[in-house]
């Protein structure tokens, strides 16, 4: 994937959870590698984090995910 590609799926994939959730999640922070996706940020409740992850696999069903988001 070129790095034109990989922003535009890091921002579509930014904009999906951001219109899912709303401000609820802090230092939203969405990575790509080879190896797969890391969300990070702070969430207050365990269940907005799982929100963002099911927000990622809507998109991309077989997504290899590290959800590092701190529920906080």
């Amino acid at each position: 994937m070129d790095s034109a590609n990989h922003l535009d799926l890091q921002k579509e994939l930014e904009q999906k959870i951001r219109a899912r959730i709303g401000n609820r999640l802090r230092n939203l922070e969405v990575r790509l590698s080879p190896d797969g996706i890391t969300l990070c940020g702070q969430a207050p409740t365990f269940y907005v984090k799982q929100l963002v992850q099911h927000s990622i696999w809507e998109i991309l069903p077989k997504a290899r995910l590290n959800n590092t988001i701190v529920v906080a």
